[in-house]
């Protein structure tokens, strides 16, 4: 069955996009749609997903919904995929960023709980 779209709010496999909201550079955690959050929260885990597909989706959610290329939710999950894609070491002062911005938007009250 098709969805109908109005041209406020588009969806891409199925996330919507809010087009009144983009690079708003002001995410709220509970803007998040669930499967976005579920990614990101699982970068930020022990056992971060392996397949770049799925981590460069929750990017470009971010990108488009956070600050753009400068998003440290965007940046962590791109150079995440660049991991997986060449099995080259991941930059951990990006991922300390990710951390951080994760509980500035209300993941997590503290860093540790992410983990």
């Amino acid at each position: 069955m098709s969805q109908q779209q109005s041209p406020d709010n588009v969806s891409i496999d199925e996330i919507p996009v809010d087009i009144d909201n983009t690079q708003s550079a002001e995410v709220d955690s509970a803007d998040v749609p669930d499967e976005i959050e579920s990614i990101t929260r699982g970068l930020a885990g022990e056992q971060p997903p392996t397949n770049p597909l799925v981590v460069l989706k929750a990017a470009r959610w971010w990108y488009i919904h956070g600050k753009g290329g400068t998003d440290p939710a965007f940046q962590w999950a791109i150079e995440w995929a660049r991991h997986l894609a060449t099995d080259t070491p991941s930059d951990v002062e990006r991922f300390d960023e990710f951390l951080e911005y994760l509980v500035s938007v209300g993941f997590a009250d503290e860093r540790h709980e992410l983990r």
